[in-house]
């Protein structure tokens, strides 16, 4: 079990990486398929807190259209628990605090997720659910990250 939880967290993480480095334009737009859409089952369903379902291409082409837009953005991931492993799935939550987002309301914002991986090598993600946290927990975070 120790083993998934540091797959699961790493595998959070490192996607979290990516993002910023994309969205501040930091990273190599060659990276885009081998650290983002090669991880994204191609069945993926995301749901961000604005509700609004996104299947894995529409997330993609808005994640691809936004690389170097936000070159202030940073995110911190926080707080990852298994919450259920199945046979070939386990079930995660975390939180994910981001500072200057321009394309949120508020920019500096936190948000849980939930989401579903397969328990394959690499883990594939199937599902993200999205809420934003308490508003009196977001002003109390002092976004120094």
């Amino acid at each position: 079990m120790n083993d998934l939880r540091l797959m699961v967290r790493t595998e959070v993480e490192e996607l979290h990486v990516f993002l910023a480095g994309w969205f501040t334009g930091t990273i190599p737009e060659s990276d885009f398929e081998p650290r983002f859409l090669d991880h994204l089952d191609t069945d993926l369903a995301f749901v961000p807190p604005s509700g609004n379902r996104l299947e894995r291409d529409e997330l993609a082409s808005g994640i691809r259209q936004a690389y170097g837009s936000n070159p202030d953005f940073r995110i911190e991931i926080r707080n990852v628990i298994i919450c259920h492993v199945l046979d070939n799935h386990v079930v995660a939550s975390y939180e994910e605090w981001q500072r200057n987002a321009s394309f949120s309301t508020p920019p500096n914002n936190g948000r849980i997720a939930t989401i579903v991986m397969t328990k394959s090598d690499p883990l594939q993600w199937l599902a993200i659910h999205e809420t934003w946290l308490p508003e009196a927990v977001m002003q109390a975070d002092a976004y120094n990250f």
